[in-house]
């Protein structure tokens, strides 16, 4: 994974054209709502009512742009820690905030989804949840998720212990459980892995966010607080990940053949005064003897430019 910090300069908005490369799966830590609010004097939660009001307009931001599947940070298993009164008021606005989401899936063709483990949640709110994804599991434009009371380790778990209980009851042998079967159980089951994650807020750390999902994910980190992300910070974004180049653990087949081909004839023509094949090379201080060839293929990796990236 790489990752970008973003240090905006007014004016600089890139434009998006045909062949900016769109990331097709957005996924979005919104982060800094309390510190908003406080900087303007007022309570937290009303910076998290303006945050909320932000990811209606960043939905169809994105669904404009191209993006096909949207996933949202929106209340963590960490968040239960905070004031009784300031989690009293998200469970509030999360009601508001659902029937606001009718009329944003309705406009913008929005299949919504709700990850996360719903237990813990008041009983009607569990049905809201149920409710909306049912209405709108006929939509057919952007995928737009909701990630509350999400963890990713919490949500690794629970797709282990549902494997688990399967091998243990003879329905599922553990040798056929590889990595396609863990990311079918898990929340996200059924989507792609997120290509770009935006964080705002300044703070550059995951924070428990799609661990699994976000093996090869390219992280954009803004200073800007989430009430005051907007669509040219979105462009920002996008516009840096169209210009990243993703190997996925690869690289270009010239570079390798190039470094490969570098370090055979390295390899093959030891340096001047070296000792004879099979000999022993002089060892360093507080080392072992290394046989000739391993020695040699130290030297070699110092004559050579470094390795292509991984």
């Amino acid at each position: 994974m790489s990752e970008h910090k973003y240090e905006t300069t007014a004016g600089e908005v890139p434009e998006i054209t045909a062949e900016t490369a769109i990331p097709r799966h957005v996924a979005i830590i919104l982060d800094g709502n309390g510190r908003w609010a406080q900087e303007r004097g007022l309570p937290r939660t009303a910076g998290h009512a303006e945050g909320s009001r932000i990811v209606e307009t960043v939905v169809e931001d994105c669904a404009n742009l191209g993006i096909e599947y949207l996933t949202v940070y929106a209340f963590s298993t960490e968040n239960w820690k905070r004031s009784e009164e300031e989690v009293s008021a998200l469970m509030a606005l999360f009601r508001l905030y659902l029937v606001k989401l009718m009329e944003i899936a309705t406009k913008n063709n929005a299949r919504v989804r709700i990850i996360g483990e719903r237990s813990r949640f008041p009983d009607d709110l569990r049905e809201s949840f149920e409710d909306v994804e049912a209405k709108t599991a006929e939509n057919t434009g952007i995928c737009f998720t909701i990630a509350v009371n999400y963890g990713g380790r919490d949500e690794i778990v629970r797709a282990v212990r549902k494997l688990a209980g399967a091998a243990s009851d003879g329905t599922l042998a553990p040798e056929d459980i590889d990595e396609t079967m863990i990311s079918a159980n898990l929340d996200t089951a059924g989507m792609p892995d997120p290509d770009l994650l935006i964080r705002t807020g300044g703070e550059q750390r995951l924070s428990n966010f799609l661990l699994w999902q976000a093996a090869y994910t390219e992280f954009y980190y803004t200073d800007k607080y989430w009430p005051d992300f907007d669509l040219d910070e979105l462009k920002r974004a996008v516009a840096w990940y169209s210009g990243r180049q993703r190997r996925f653990g690869g690289v270009k087949k010239g570079g390798v053949i190039m470094f490969k081909t570098r370090l055979l004839s390295a390899l093959a023509s030891p340096p001047s005064g070296s000792r004879a094949a099979g000999s022993a090379c002089p060892p360093s201080p507080g080392s072992q003897r290394l046989p000739f060839r391993k020695c040699l293929l130290g030297r070699a990796f110092h004559r050579m430019p470094p390795p292509p990236a991984f």
